[in-house]
């Protein structure tokens, strides 16, 4: 499953994330994934949950971004969910179609059986229309 948080860039769409990841750890059978730009967020995360600093990593595209995600999917068999944040700028995808990306997500997520939870700047009306049921905040 894809779940999107939308809406423009200082709407609040990282504390949604954070208050949804950090309420998820306390019911999770498996593993949580947080994947952020920067560590800026680590003391807000409860500290069973691994937050992975993507910049630290050499990744060029989005076709790099989702075979970072196969890695980190094929170590952890008891990954249940990932949560990214800022994903226009960590999957390489800033002024570019997310259409391809989140398809191979979705793909994965049934494949792998691990749950996406993405933060998305943008507007609701500028997520591709095949995508407008996966948005579960949109601010």
């Amino acid at each position: 499953m894809v779940q999107l948080i939308v809406g423009k860039k200082g709407k609040g769409k990282t504390k949604q994330l954070l208050d949804k990841v950090n309420a998820a750890i306390k019911s999770a059978d498996g593993n949580i994934v947080y994947l952020d730009k920067s560590t800026k967020h680590m003391f807000e995360l409860n500290n069973k949950i691994r937050l992975i600093d993507v910049s630290a990593y050499p990744l060029k595209n989005s076709d790099e971004f989702i075979g970072f995600i196969c890695g980190i999917i094929s170590q952890d068999h008891d990954l249940q969910e990932m949560y990214l944040d800022s994903f226009l700028k960590i999957a390489s995808l800033e002024g570019k179609d997310v259409s391809d990306a989140l398809k191979q997500l979705k793909m994965i997520s049934s494949t792998f059986n691990v749950n996406f939870v993405i933060s998305l700047s943008a507007d609701k009306e500028e997520i591709p229309e095949e995508f407008q049921e996966d948005i579960i905040i949109a601010l």
